[in-house]
């Protein structure tokens, strides 16, 4: 394996990665042979270009049932041989490519390695995926009512970062049920009218 970009305080994520144990190491032998630093981001070994522009190109992370490559800008790259999978409609940037077997992964190395290297290629050009604007998605009718009915919680809600506002919109429209909406709306207005996003503690 590439030690490069080797970090040691990464180690341990492979080794509590159970039954994705060999797959997940495979994959970090993988991303090390092109090149890349590797750090502790959200948990996961996250790896970043170690040029000028120093962005975030690859995590791994493992699943119950797979273990994937994640690709910040996979949106942007050529797919190709449509090995690259958007995790749900609402994810606008990533993209990832998965697997459910160490053979598997040896098997498609060299093409992993191809989108590996386009992907640098599209951070090095500093391109940029173009994000829909909070205005583009849905306000679930239940907080718009809210929101209708009470100034304040509208003013902070605006007062919001549109990346706190995405994911309060995503987070209230996700269940089928109007009551289980209506439930997460108000159980979270607190946090809203306190000027925090979804995961502030």
């Amino acid at each position: 394996m590439a030690t490069t970009g080797l970090n040691p305080a990464v180690d341990f994520y492979f080794e509590k990665a159970k039954s994705w144990e060999a797959a997940v190491k495979q994959l970090r032998k993988i991303v090390l042979e092109c090149g890349l630093r590797e750090e502790l981001k959200w948990g996961v070994p996250c790896y970043r270009y170690p040029g000028p522009t120093k962005g975030n190109i690859v995590l791994i992370h493992d699943f119950k049932e797979y273990c994937a490559l994640l690709f910040f800008k996979g949106a942007l790259m050529s797919n190709t041989h449509h090995l690259l999978i958007q995790q749900t409609k609402n994810v606008q940037a990533a993209r990832q490519i998965r697997f459910t077997s160490v053979q598997e992964i040896k098997k498609l190395a060299p093409l992993l390695k191809a989108h590996i290297y386009e992907a640098i290629e599209i951070e090095k050009a500093g391109l940029k995926v173009e994000l829909k604007k909070t205005t583009e998605f849905s306000v679930p009718e239940e907080f718009q009512q809210k929101l209708d009915k009470n100034a304040h919680l509208k003013k902070a809600f605006l007062a919001l970062t549109p990346g706190r506002q995405r994911a309060y919109l995503l987070h209230f429209s996700a269940p089928k049920q109007s009551t289980t909406r209506e439930a997460r709306i108000e159980k979270l207005t607190s946090q809203i009218l306190a000027g925090k996003g979804l995961n502030d503690l």
